[in-house]
């Protein structure tokens, strides 16, 4: 149950994102923050309500303090799905993915995970870890659950005996966005060699499993001889959406990323024309238009790159002013992110391009030559273009 602008909040630290809003941070596992959401706070509220007539037939004459019972047991769940989560965090920094933190919310936990599984095994094992942690969880309440006498402790591993081996085996339903279609994904990612074909797989998985949720209230009296009440239906409605919008998601993004390999830097490079800085804005244009090129780079004397002419600001220069302005006075000093490899394409370009957000790239031979100029409006237009 896992999911870039990152931000570095130390100039030699990692580099992280930005803390979401409606988080607050309680701590680390592994060097990866910790976070609740407002809405948790909702759910152990609710928790601790459901659980206050069990805590008063567990002990008996608590009074109100049966409800703070009943929030430490919300308590205790929801470090059992930290360790959900954290068996997630671990196993993807093993294959060398950085993790930028766990989140608990009203539905359970999130591990936002950077990057994909490079291979079907990796996929696979990031995926079932964590229902295979809250199943060891539960059969561990499940032994100490029979060692000792009754009470609210007997309550509260009762509780976590089958909340944890319900969430464990839940996560195996193959869609996603449950643990269970990524390993579905796995999968057909192994069988086919495609892993785009794996998410759409996976994604329908998810889909089929909101349809059925969403007839829950309707069997539940057959299965556990209750009748649904206003809160069963508020619940099987929340989770239908949120397996549907998260299967819909991936699909989505697994469209997207089949069409990114088309991406190729040198296909969408602009012929580039190489001026000194201190050269006239006009004269820089004139020779650019005889020599056909698409762009403007500044050097040194040395011949070294400095900047890069920003057409956006090259065109709201008035003409009658480009004779007396240098193209230094249009042009973006290279910085580190703003010069890429030639070579590069697909999803390291989206990522680099996301990184350091400009309207123009350098693109550099492996010799550090010049090769061309890539423009942002260009790659967005290619990539519409293969949309279609």
């Amino acid at each position: 149950m896992s999911a870039h602008d990152p931000q570095r909040s130390d100039p030699d630290g990692p580099l992280r994102r930005p803390r979401p809003p409606g988080t607050i941070r309680i701590g680390q596992i592994a060097g990866t923050d910790v976070l609740i959401t407002t809405s948790w706070f909702f759910i152990a509220a609710l928790i601790s309500f459901v659980m206050g007539p069990a805590v008063d037939q567990a002990r008996p004459g608590l009074g109100g303090w049966k409800y703070v019972a009943g929030f430490a047991f919300a308590v205790v769940l929801y470090l059992s799905v930290l360790v959900h989560e954290a068996a997630h965090a671990i196993a993807a920094k093993r294959y060398g993915h950085p993790v930028d933190s766990i989140t608990l919310h009203f539905l359970g936990g999130a591990t936002a995970i950077e990057g994909e599984a490079r291979n079907p095994r990796e996929e696979f094992v990031i995926a079932v870890v964590g229902p295979i942690a809250s199943i060891l969880v539960g059969l561990l309440a499940g032994l100490l659950w029979l060692a000792v006498p009754g009470g609210l402790i007997k309550l509260a591993l009762g509780g976590l005996l089958f909340a944890n081996l319900l969430v464990g085996v839940l996560n195996l339903v193959p869609g996603l966005p449950l643990d269970g279609g990524r390993v579905l994904k796995a999968g057909v990612w192994r069988i086919t060699g495609n892993p785009h074909r794996g998410t759409i797989a996976a994604g329908w998985g998810g889909r089929v499993a909101a349809v059925v949720v969403l007839f829950w209230p309707a069997l539940q009296e057959r299965f556990t001889g209750s009748s649904p009440q206003i809160v069963d239906y508020v619940l099987t409605f929340v989770i239908a959406l949120f397996l549907w919008t998260g299967a819909t998601a991936a699909m989505q993004s697994a469209r997207i990323r089949r069409r990114l390999p088309s991406l190729v830097a040198r296909d969408l490079a602009r012929r580039t024309l190489t001026v000194p800085d201190n050269l006239p804005v006009a004269e820089a244009v004139r020779r650019a238009q005889e020599a056909q090129a698409g762009s403007i780079v500044t050097v040194s004397s040395a011949g070294t790159p400095i900047g890069i002419v920003n057409e956006a600001a090259l065109l709201a220069l008035p003409e009658d002013r480009r004779p007396w302005l240098t193209v230094s006075a249009v042009s973006r000093t290279i910085e580190d992110g703003l010069t890429l490899p030639v070579s590069i394409f697909g999803e390291e370009l989206i990522k680099a391009i996301t990184r350091k957000p400009a309207q123009e790239y350098l693109l550099l031979e492996d010799d550090g030559s010049i090769y061309g100029v890539l423009a942002t409006a260009d790659v967005d237009r290619a990539f519409s273009q293969r949309g279609h």
